[in-house]
């Protein structure tokens, strides 16, 4: 019988874990993927809050889009017919 994720404790995940990476990748590829993992710094949903304040969401898609982030066509809202984008 597998346990599931809640029981297991932070080190058990973190040995679980790098059994699996070892079992898809091998020991060296797994240490490669842990030398670029890099969890950063700050607080994001802060920073998008400052980032983003005052404006909607089809604002961001504007600006995104005239950036060349996005295309026009992924702006079409969604359940829109690809004939009509």
């Amino acid at each position: 019988m597998m346990t599931t994720s809640i029981d297991l404790t932070p080190a058990e995940i973190r040995k679980a874990g790098w059994e699996a990476l070892v079992s898809q990748l091998g020991v060296a590829k797994s240490l490669r993927f842990l030398l670029e993992y890099d969890k950063g710094q700050g607080n994001y949903t802060e920073l998008r809050r400052e980032l983003f304040a005052g404006q909607t969401v089809g604002q961001i898609l504007k600006n995104m889009a005239e950036e060349g982030i996005v295309s026009e066509g992924d702006l079409a809202p969604a359940g829109t017919p690809p004939e009509n984008q």
